[in-house]
């Protein structure tokens, strides 16, 4: 056991590095206006991190399918560079979910609240999510065990309050602004809860519903299903729950029919990757059932709970968030990488 957890702790501090590595690549970017180089830049230097890390790793959700990424693709193997077969075969094996930047938009724009996040866990631990969207209701420790996605939002609403011993008015929900969710913005409206719409993000914003002290006390609505796997395993992390369902209704979606794949072409993919009910609930377990679940964020612009990359003369400075199931540790880390001779000024 305590082999295990001396692994578990020398591999948070590796993907610790790893997330790190895409955040400063992506901050370098910043406010540039290119979304697709921002994410490019963050997907490189993750991936080549990430490759000098001591497993046998495996990518099941990151930047897509292998004929559409040429790396951090759904399948690739990496991890152990340049050790023996023999080594190799000792290092653990680890399943891996990687978003290298989450908020491109908001990254290219200058934006707050975009973030280079992973988990990991070993093999089967994290959903092999297809990538489309997801609907999801993300609550904190408090609420946990009181909430149904398919309740109408007042009732939600109503029990997320009774158990924070506040009222509805008194609650702040977070919601993805988008025309699809006209009616569940309304909803809340009409049930007195305040909203926060943000443009983009919603996997970081779904961790600050977990944390106390944000004033972020629900996340509801549509986003993409890759974000709902991170998101559970945070939530595992942080003892909060997320209840989501797979969403591909263009109805639902609020989008043209030609938009997005015809149902019955994502009923079959999602049969191929074993999801035989495509209108199943997931719960926190079903999304991140991993034991030994490892969870790592770094800020690339200022948000509600990291700070964004900061540079300096001679370095620059990254804030960053590493979390375990099994140690039941939470850290925020706060880390100055020093460039330059012996003469460099550090700044803190």
């Amino acid at each position: 056991m305590g082999h295990e957890l001396k692994t578990e702790r020398e591999l948070s501090l590796d993907f610790l590095r790893v997330c790190e590595a895409a955040a400063i690549a992506a901050a370098r970017t910043m406010g540039q206006g290119d979304r697709k180089y921002s994410d490019q830049v963050a997907v490189e230097a993750m991936r080549e991190v990430m490759d000098t890390v001591p497993m046998r790793g495996r990518i099941v959700i990151g930047e897509g399918e292998r004929d559409e990424a040429p790396m951090l693709y759904i399948g690739e193997e990496l991890g152990g560079r340049g050790a023996s077969d023999d080594l190799r075969a000792e290092f653990p094996e680890v399943d891996i979910a990687v978003d290298p930047l989450e908020g491109t938009n908001l990254c290219a724009l200058g934006a707050n609240n975009a973030i280079a996040v992973l988990a990991a866990a070993e093999r089967g631990g994290l959903l092999n999510a297809p990538d489309i969207y997801m609907d999801k209701i993300v609550v904190g420790p408090s609420s946990r065990g009181v909430i149904d996605i398919d309740a109408p939002v007042r009732d939600n609403l109503k029990n997320i309050a009774r158990r924070l011993g506040r009222d509805i008015e008194d609650l702040t929900v977070i919601v993805l602004d988008r025309s699809r969710h006209k009616k569940l913005i309304n909803e809340v409206r009409e049930a007195g809860a305040r909203i926060r719409l943000i443009s983009d993000g919603d996997l970081s914003a779904g961790i600050s519903a977990a944390v106390a002290g944000t004033n972020i006390h629900a996340l509801m609505g549509i986003g993409g299903a890759p974000e709902g796997v991170l998101t559970a395993a945070a939530m595992k992390c942080l003892n909060g729950e997320i209840q989501a369902r797979l969403i591909f209704d263009p109805e639902r979606l609020g989008v043209d029919k030609d938009k997005v794949p015809e149902q019955e072409e994502v009923i079959a993919r999602l049969k191929e990757m074993g999801i035989n009910d495509p209108n199943k609930i997931y719960d926190t377990d079903d999304l991140a059932p991993g034991k030994k679940i490892i969870f790592a964020a770094t800020g690339v612009t200022d948000g509600a709970l990291l700070r964004g990359v900061r540079f300096f003369g001679s370095g620059k400075r990254t804030h960053s968030l590493v979390m375990t199931t099994e140690s039941k540790h939470i850290r925020f880390v706060d880390t100055v990488h020093v460039e330059g001779g012996p003469d460099a000024v550090i700044r803190f």
